[in-house]
């Protein structure tokens, strides 16, 4: 049986979504090309295909060639991974995950006051 796949974007699946939201789009070869790292052209293929299960890409033939596309954008990703985090390790609390972080981060009465205009910003919404 197959390993489950992830809800959530892997190391790798953010790579190459990161890639395709910068440029907007691109065939294999051309993610291959503007990633830094060195990998290998299938496992660039393997990941967007996996990325096209998870209906985060689509593709378009151009000629012989696929060329892929973000379904998904950066912020929607971000708001689906946060909402995963605070799902899994704080019971579906935003407040017990921004109490971690406060608890967590040396805040500084510069953060503290910016912080708190946020919030003040946000409660007037």
């Amino acid at each position: 049986m197959p390993p489950k796949q992830s809800a959530t974007l892997t190391e790798a699946e953010l790579r190459i979504m990161d890639v395709l939201w910068r440029k907007g789009s691109g065939t294999v070869q051309q993610v291959l090309d503007w990633l830094p790292s060195t990998l290998a052209y299938n496992s660039i293929l393997t990941t967007i295909r996996i990325l096209e299960k998870k209906g985060h890409v689509e593709h378009v033939k151009d000629g012989r060639a696929h060329v892929y596309a973000p379904l998904i954008g950066r912020q929607a990703a971000t708001r689906s991974e946060i909402q995963h985090l605070v799902g899994r390790f704080f019971r579906n609390s935003h407040e017990a995950l921004v109490l971690n972080i406060l608890q967590d981060e040396e805040l500084d009465a510069d953060k503290l006051k910016r912080l708190r205009e946020m919030l003040e910003r946000s409660d007037a919404k």
